[in-house]
């Protein structure tokens, strides 16, 4: 009679076998394309951070009549390392996508909103859109001493735009206070030259009558 093998032996057989597949040989397996590293720019690389903080940011609408939320995200005030002028800029914490991007200008005030020591408004022609937008901005921190902190810096900066632009104003006045000086120093020297011209022309008048005089003689 044939003797049959126990199909479990054939099993283990194979369950070994499959299992001398999946042992890790050492071997290392190039990859087939190689992926270099890209520089991204954030078109912040000129300017230094004067406070960065998390918080949620809100606009108004005119149209709705109602606060809509713009993002969740950081809030940063950048100063030009050139320019010296600071915008405030926040993006979205997942997507980056640009919720707020606007110069910090003498005119602008930043305040608490609705008794709410969290969170503060302000207004500002905002560029986040691609253009130009005159926005009512809502924006809420975590804690009170964040709201605090957002706020005394964004009026700081506001304070030394003012000054600045008083400084650049009293240079300008006196770049053409010089101008006119120098326009003025020039219309003299000017009037002089024609009137020693004009001596001159007299002069060569009466030589020339002179000498009519005597010819006549």
């Amino acid at each position: 009679m044939a003797t049959t093998e126990p199909k479990h032996e054939h099993r283990e057989e194979e369950e070994e076998a499959a299992g001398a597949d999946d042992e890790d040989t050492g071997a290392q397996v190039a990859p087939i394309v190689r992926l270099e590293e890209v520089a991204v720019s954030t078109g912040e690389e000129n300017e230094d951070p004067l406070i960065d903080l998390k918080a949620k940011l809100y606009r108004f609408d005119k149209d709705g009549n109602q606060w809509k939320e713009r993002g969740a995200g950081t809030v940063k005030l950048l100063k030009h390392k050139e320019t010296g002028k600071v915008r405030l800029v926040m993006r979205q914490s997942k997507t980056l996508k640009i919720c707020a991007n606007h110069l910090v200008l003498p005119t602008m005030t930043v305040q608490e909103h609705a008794g709410n020591e969290k969170s503060c408004v302000w207004h500002a022609p905002d560029f986040a859109d691609g253009e130009l937008k005159d926005e009512l901005f809502c924006i809420r921190f975590a804690s009170i001493e964040n709201c605090k902190s957002f706020m005394e810096m964004f009026q700081e900066v506001a304070e030394s735009q003012k000054k600045e632009e008083s400084e650049d104003g009293s240079t300008a006045a006196g770049l053409l206070e010089k101008l006119s000086v120098e326009d003025k120093s020039e219309e003299k020297a000017e009037d002089k030259t024609k009137e020693g011209d004009g001596k001159e022309e007299k002069a060569e008048d009466k030589d020339a009558e002179k000498k009519d005089e005597k010819a006549t003689v």
